[in-house]
């Protein structure tokens, strides 16, 4: 991993306060490097204050600017913060908005802004002279054009303003030549609505860039202008921060630039639009920077928002709450059940196999809404009608889950038929142990047994009665091969294979907050265990799902290794101890290379993530590999 830190800094400006400005850009700098920050962005012309108007006509106006950004360079020269400064910088006869990039007492280069609004209140097309593609000019000694630069951590362009509102701005070809983070300064006035404007187009050119996106604005109100500030850091679409607006001050957070490098290698479009790129067009200039910048080893790994990777924080924005969120994936798993047993034309009804755990009655209240679309499209039935519940206890089935299986079905009007497998469990274990010669069976055996039983007696009543055998599994578990080939693996169609057990709960959760059923009150009260054994606990088998689901999302998704999993898992669980942490890394990393193998046979699942374990659509890793290129050769 690269991390990095990132500040974003919303000064009050005054058009022409050049001094008092740089003071305050000095202070904030030495704040933010105190916080270990290690690249700062400032506002559009934060120096000379934004709009001056005509005042750019003055040239000692320009001059002042020019001599404050060599007293901020020299100011910060001792510390190894990377600044991104807005100011007006004169060549010749041209006058340009630019974005300097200073570092270790040195302006490395000045970017000139190349889409010069002049509509509303703009008017910078009439005093002001336009960057261009590969532009190269001497401003009285330091680089002026179309750069970008290099530095420890990577790779980084900036741009002004206007230039992130065109599609068509810099920002593509500084990216298709190498840039990994882009940042943008800027002064945007605030009208009613521009907020969400802002937000949705910055996210828009982050993800069509597959860049990590730096946005900061000015703050505070000039004549008839009102600037309300704030930021953004977007990564590769994905929102990382939003600066508070309104108010003076600093924000900062924290990215792993390999994240941007690797949805770039993921993305065949952004690859082959860059490969055609550089087939018409030259890479940018690059200019570099030998000085070291903050040091990432102590930083933490970006956590998310929420206590999850996979769902929003719960008092987010109304648009993407936590409920919203929740209830939207109800809806999409039940529209996936409901389109393929319509569309297929070859079932009669919907079978699960109920446990009274906590995936089974997810899988069944997903089918309980489906079976209502399905009524409503095709006019026969009702929803309890369509669905057919089995419970097949054993002697470790526990009374909790017992009574929830029933409480549930009871509520929704639904036929629960109890078939026990004792008797077939005693019979296929006789027979096994025929066949070891005696040798008893292993515990695992045991346990499979119970679940293919049920498996077998699914698919057999699947066969004659007609009905779409749902499998009931979620992603958590099918990850690290916590579940058996020919038995809870099995199915006609997974509905929530691609829902990782937090999820599950946290859908249940909703759902019982929504609808009151008890039945959802009862599962959630026992602990989650296949109950194949006396007192089984999932978690103490294998580790807290909340842990299993970060290692999931940490590996799978983000593709760290091992030993970074490991190190994430201390930021995400501070209060955890770090040696335990490490442990269940390098188990969940294990388990899951060793069950791909499983999940290559299971059936057909929804899609309904960024992340999903099906091998012939998002993830495809080979079934047979060696772990020797995870371990960490430091230790």
């Amino acid at each position: 991993m690269r991390l990095l830190k990132i500040g974003i800094a919303n000064i009050n400006t005054t058009v022409g306060a050049v001094e008092s400005n740089t003071d305050t850009m000095i202070a904030l700098a030495a704040a933010m490097t105190h916080q270990g920050v290690a690249v700062a962005s400032f506002s559009e012309q934060v120096i000379g204050g934004y709009p001056p108007e005509d005042l750019v006509q003055w040239r000692a106006f320009l001059a002042s600017q020019r001599e404050q950004l060599g007293r901020f360079a020299a100011a910060t020269e001792a510390t190894p913060l990377v600044s991104v400064v807005g100011l007006l910088v004169p060549v010749g006869g041209q006058i340009f908005n630019v974005a300097a990039v200073v570092h270790g007492g040195k302006v490395l280069g000045l970017v000139p802004k190349e889409k010069l609004p002049s509509y509303n209140v703009f008017y910078e097309g009439r005093t002001l002279s336009r960057g261009s593609a590969y532009m190269q000019l001497d401003a009285e000694g330091d680089a002026l054009g179309d750069f970008v630069f290099d530095f420890e951590f990577g790779r980084l362009a900036v741009e002004v303003c206007e230039d992130a509102w065109s599609p068509d701005g810099p920002m593509r070809r500084r990216c298709y030549s190498g840039a990994e983070i882009v940042i943008n300064v800027s002064a945007s006035p605030y009208r009613v609505g521009i907020a969400e404007t802002r937000r949705e187009m910055l996210a828009t050119r982050s993800a069509d860039n597959e860049v990590t996106l730096v946005w900061a604005n000015a703050v505070g109100a000039q004549d008839g202008l009102i600037y309300d500030g704030g930021g953004y850091v977007f990564q590769n679409g994905r929102r990382e921060l939003m600066a508070p607006r309104f108010r003076e001050g600093f924000s900062t957070c924290v990215v792993d630039l390999d994240r941007t490098l690797r949805l770039r290698a993921e993305n065949t479009t952004w690859r082959t639009d860059c490969e055609d790129f550089l087939e018409d067009c030259e890479p940018m200039p690059v200019l570099r920077s030998g000085t070291p910048v903050a040091n990432a080893e102590a930083l933490p790994y970006p956590t998310p928002d929420s206590d999850s990777f996979f769902l929003p924080a719960a008092g987010g924005e109304p648009t993407a709450s936590r409920p919203t969120v929740l209830d939207e994936l109800h809806e999409a798993l039940a529209f996936g059940v409901k389109d393929y047993y319509c569309k297929t034309g070859a079932f009669s009804g919907l079978g699960i196999a109920l446990s009274g755990g906590r995936d089974s009655l997810l899988t069944l209240l997903v089918a309980w809404r489906a079976a209502a679309l399905i009524a409503e499209q095709t006019g026969e039935g009702d929803a309890a009608s369509l669905i057919h519940a089995f419970y097949m206890p054993s002697r470790f089935s526990a009374d909790g889950t017992r009574g929830a299986a029933a409480t549930i079905c009871d509520e929704l009007g639904i036929d629960l038929r109890t078939v026990p497998i004792d008797e077939a469990f005693e019979r296929e274990l006789e027979a096994t142990r025929s066949m070891l010669d005696g040798a008893p069976t292993s515990a695992v055996t045991e346990q499979n047994i119970q679940a293919r039983i049920r498996a077998q007696r699914m698919w057999n009543w699947a066969n004659s009665s007609g009905a779409l055998f749902l499998q009931t599994g979620d992603m958590s578990e099918k990850a690290v091969g916590y579940t058996t080939i020919g038995g809870d693996l099995e199915g006609a169609l997974s509905v929530i294979a691609n829902v990782p057990k937090t999820v599950v709960v946290a859908l249940l959760q909703r759902l019982l907050e929504l609808h009151d059923w008890r039945g959802i009150a009862e599962t959630l009260a026992t602990e989650p265990g296949p109950e194949l054994a006396p007192d089984q606990e999932a978690e103490k088998e294998l580790m807290p799902f909340a842990v299993l689901d970060a290692c999931l999302w940490l590996y799978a998704g983000e593709k760290l290794a091992p030993a970074e999993v490991a190190r994430a898992l201390c930021s995400v669980f501070p209060d955890r101890d770090p040696e335990q942490l490490r442990a269940w890394a390098l188990r969940f990393t294990t388990l899951f290379s060793r069950s791909i193998y499983k999940w290559v046979q299971a059936p057909l699942a929804l899609h309904v993530g960024s992340l999903d374990l099906d091998r012939e659509r998002a993830l495809q890793l080979p079934v047979v590999q060696s772990d020797e290129w995870a371990v960490d050769s430091s230790e």
